[in-house]
């Protein structure tokens, strides 16, 4: 059996987390080692202070980082470079597999030869609220399925659907390829997963391999949340040019209304209503938002670090080696 090793980013974890690990040790499939990146160290520690967590899990290893290191892209590249395992696996700290038999599950469809990923189920928590349950059951269905670049013609944008909340990768193929992204505001997973399909692979939805991961998303964080998803799509024409996402989701919002219809939950469509017209300003006003003022994006951004990151790497493309950064005119 090829060795396995999992890879977390980690902010602010709560006692949950202690679950998430509890049941990735308990995998029919063995974990080789499980590299942890955790945003800002206070929090982490003050998790699991005064545990034996560190001394019980030998096989994992913690990585520090302050809040302006964190890229959803970049943090994952560095954890696939600490990890020397064929297969890897990216999954996220609120994602809590769901039977002994995920692992397992998931790695399945990689052993067929053109499988560059394979992704979760992800099932609704027994807290969450209908129209998010109903999502999950929309964008997660119980029939799995292989997508190749064939499907574009029927699938659309949701042929280069792929999720690190729970994810496996071949790391042969990641390596041929590039890997993630570095610095992207969200989406590394999509962005990888278009690549793969684009080179004549194909992305597994392995619907037996199941984790709990759901939101009950306040209006104001849907927003946020829909305008990044349109800042990625944005700034990475290659994949998402020409393959329109309103539509997915002109679907997703007629579904649920029928839902929600038929299951005598009719007090919920206004706020199905609301919340899907904020997703929409977000994600439009995203998918724009070069034409807005900085000051505004930064109000309707979900992680004003990477802005800040964006702001440093476009300064320091402004550096002109040659005349000696950092000397006096006396100096050079």
């Amino acid at each position: 059996m090829k060795k396995v090793d999992i890879i977390i980013p980690v902010y602010k974890p709560d006692q949950s987390f202690f679950t998430l690990i509890e049941r990735l040790e308990k995998q029919t499939v063995p974990v080789n080692r499980i590299l942890l990146f955790n945003t800002e160290q206070k929090y982490f520690e003050r998790l699991i202070y005064g545990t034996s967590f560190l001394e019980k899990y030998r096989n994992i290893y913690v990585t520090h980082l302050s809040k302006m290191e964190f890229n959803h892209g970049g943090t994952r590249k560095r954890g696939v470079g600490k990890s020397d395992a064929p297969i890897f696996v990216m999954m996220t700290q609120d994602a809590i597999p769901a039977d002994e038999s995920m692992l397992e599950k998931l790695l399945e469809p990689l052993e067929t030869e053109e499988v560059a990923v394979s992704y979760a189920r992800q099932l609704a928590a027994e807290d969450c609220n209908e129209i998010e349950r109903f999502t999950r059951t929309f964008n997660y269905p119980q029939e799995g399925r292989l997508k190749t670049k064939e499907d574009l013609s029927v699938l659309g944008i949701k042929t280069y659907f792929c999720s690190n909340v729970c994810a496996a990768y071949k790391r042969e193929i990641y390596e041929e390829l590039g890997g993630f992204i570095k610095h992207t505001i969200f989406n590394e997973d999509m962005i990888y997963a278009a690549a793969a399909i684009q080179a004549g692979y194909k992305v597994a939805y392995s619907a037996g391999a199941k984790v709990i991961h759901s939101h009950n998303y306040t209006f104001v964080q849907q927003f946020r949340r829909n305008f990044d998803l349109g800042v990625s799509q944005a700034d990475h024409p290659e994949v998402f040019a020409g393959i329109s996402s309103e539509g997915e989701g002109i679907q997703l919002l007629k579904a649920t209304s029928a839902h929600l219809w038929h299951t005598k939950k009719k007090r919920m469509l206004p706020r199905l209503y609301i919340g899907s017209a904020y997703k929409y300003v977000g994600f439009i006003l995203g998918k724009h938002y070069r034409r807005l003022p900085r000051k505004m994006v930064l109000k309707c951004t979900n992680n004003k670090v990477y802005w800040e990151q964006t702001g440093r790497i476009r300064s320091s493309e402004k550096i002109d080696a040659s005349r000696g950064y950092g000397k006096t005119e006396d100096g050079r």
